[in-house]
């Protein structure tokens, strides 16, 4: 059996680890080719020494020469800086790419990837929420397969197999709620950081928790969507499920819906897109119905919780809307961890950015990188 050889850009978080805990469950299955992460040299390090890779990348440019000097007695190649990532990624030893860098930092090298004709495996959603036409565009000019890793897209993505030849009528992408489900405007006003890093069900990064908490992430996931499966706006519904076992709906045109369910846990949507088509053994948690008897389900609060409005709005816009949005929420999403702006200003701040912004509406990569940083721009003087 041929390994399959991946490259983990951003092997350092929530994914990237968890990934690499898969890695050593499937050794047969998979081999580590390269490594990347953007400050945290010592876990880097460590994930080298133990999976033994061919390329480490360290973003971090000061960083090299500890990363170097750990990593040169195991004769393991060391470069640093943005460009490594997309030059590392086009490298013929690669069969996969896992694209697990936070942000709008996955956008450039995961294009290198896919024109250099590797499959991806996408946890970046920002990657499609920033440039999704020119992204599947470019994908589907090479032949290049994109599987979801995001929960509630690899969801989607497995209640489709099979099926790809009916037409979906919608889908209903399934949300947590947070860690502030039921609270009003008025108790979001005094909420703190540590509140808000308090997931009620899964374990992830500071960023995407504190999306999480705001329903920017599933709002997020509302654009990223339309890319992946080729939808429009109104196709795609999101409904607030605390149990979080429900990962994701089809629905059929004929009426006829299908579910994919399971604990909470990322490891088995890394697996899936790593391993697809195939399904492989392993050792995760099983689910028991039995231990959740009652699963319940309801609307959205759009009124209290405007990021996720915020993101069907610039959906429906289009052109380089959603850049705009995802540009700045990184901006206020780390004002909000340096305890700058409250929690609720961080939807006053979109909302105006994506306002005063210039509109391109058929956008090129130029103006992707120049809507970024204009959006960056104004959300911080803003701030």
């Amino acid at each position: 059996m041929t390994k399959k050889r991946l490259a983990i850009l951003g092997s350092t978080g929530s994914i990237g680890t968890q990934a690499l805990e898969v890695v050593l469950e499937q050794k047969d299955r998979f081999e580590v080719e390269v490594l990347t992460a953007h400050r945290n040299a010592d876990l880097l390090i460590e994930q080298a020494i133990a999976h033994h890779p061919n390329v480490v990348v360290i973003g971090e440019e000061t960083l090299y020469e500890q990363v170097f000097a750990a990593l040169d007695p195991y004769h393991i190649k060391v470069y640093a800086g943005a460009d490594a990532l997309s030059e590392v990624v086009q490298m013929e030893t690669v069969d996969i790419v896992l694209t697990a860098l936070v942000g709008y930092a996955g956008l450039i090298p995961t294009l290198a990837a896919i024109d250099a004709g590797k499959n991806i495996a996408l946890a970046n959603k920002e990657t499609l929420v920033v440039a999704g036409e020119l992204v599947t565009q470019r994908a589907k000019a090479k032949g290049v397969n994109i599987y979801p890793v995001d929960s509630e897209h690899s969801a989607i993505f497995q209640c489709l197999a099979g099926e790809f030849h009916n037409p979906i009528e919608k889908i209903i992408l399934t949300a947590s709620g947070g860690p502030f489900r039921g609270m009003n405007r008025n108790a979001l006003a005094t909420v703190s950081k540590a509140q808000a890093l308090k997931h009620p069900n899964w374990d992830m990064g500071a960023k995407i928790t504190i999306d999480s908490a705001s329903m920017m992430n599933k709002g997020l996931e509302v654009i990223e969507a339309k890319w992946l499966f080729g939808l429009k706006s109104d196709q795609i519904e999101v409904i607030v499920h605390p149990q979080s076992i429900v990962h994701s709906l089809v629905q059929f045109q004929d009426g006829s819906m299908k579910a994919q369910l399971g604990l909470p846990d990322m490891k088995l949507p890394i697996q899936y897109a790593l391993a697809y088509p195939d399904r492989l053994p392993n050792k995760f948690e099983r689910f028991n119905f039995l231990d959740y008897p009652n699963l319940t389900f309801e609307q959205p609060d759009l009124e209290t919780f405007r990021n996720l409005k915020l993101a069907y709005d610039v959906l429906e816009k289009g052109g380089n809307a959603p850049c705009i949005l995802n540009a700045a929420n990184e901006v206020v999403v780390d004002a909000f961890l340096k305890d700058k702006i409250g929690f609720l200003q961080m939807s006053d701040i979109l909302a105006d950015t994506i306002q005063k912004c210039t509109f391109v509406n058929q956008p090129s990569l130029e103006d992707y990188i120049a809507s970024d940083a204009e959006a960056r721009r104004i959300a911080t003087d803003n701030i």
